[in-house]
């Protein structure tokens, strides 16, 4: 838990792999509704056009440069290595964030030591009134060990109507948007 004169370092890390596409359609709202937190860039070996977008376009993003593509896990323990934080959040970059979508989540994990991470709600991009396929509001495991998650039922993507707007514990978060100590 943070004391109350401390302000918390917060990295958000977006781990890239020849997404300059996903990069200017969603990084510029990233910078701009982040600006409590150090926005870090973890290329996994791109070979598009990327680092040289965001080294002209936004000079003020860190960028971690990775030899080799090691994929998600292996891109994301590698980059993190390198990045000093009091708290993380993984983000995809095809993830479009809104106005205040950082300090909710950390005022939860700041007020409550038992937290490791946390996500979001997390909405479809293509249809807004959907909740995102891939866990849109956290995920649980079944009694025969079969994962599912808040939001979706098989292939049915549930209308966001505020019913997941609480606050549970879960089994399982997003890759797509993380927040971790």
């Amino acid at each position: 838990m943070q004391s109350e004169s401390h302000s918390p370092h917060i990295a958000v890390v977006i781990l890239n792999w020849n997404g300059l596409h996903f990069l200017q359609k969603f990084l510029p709202d990233v910078i701009a509704y982040s600006n409590q937190a150090e926005v870090i860039v973890a290329d996994n070996a791109s070979s598009d056009q990327s680092l040289t977008w965001i080294k002209e376009n936004h000079p003020g993003v860190r960028i971690i440069r990775m030899e080799e593509n090691t994929g998600f896990a292996g891109g994301y323990n590698k980059a993190l290595k390198e990045v000093k934080a009091d708290y993380y959040i993984l983000l995809n970059s095809d993830v479009q964030v809104t106005q205040n979508w950082i300090d909710p989540v950390i005022k939860l994990m700041d007020a409550d030591n038992t937290l490791a991470a946390c996500q979001p709600k997390i909405r479809s991009f293509a249809d807004p009134h959907l909740l995102e396929h891939a866990g849109g509001s956290g995920g649980f495991i079944d009694y025969l060990g079969y994962p599912f998650c808040r939001g979706r039922i098989y292939t049915t993507l549930e209308e966001d109507k505020g019913q997941y707007d609480d606050i549970c514990e879960i089994f399982w978060a997003t890759g797509a948007c993380l927040f971790v100590l």
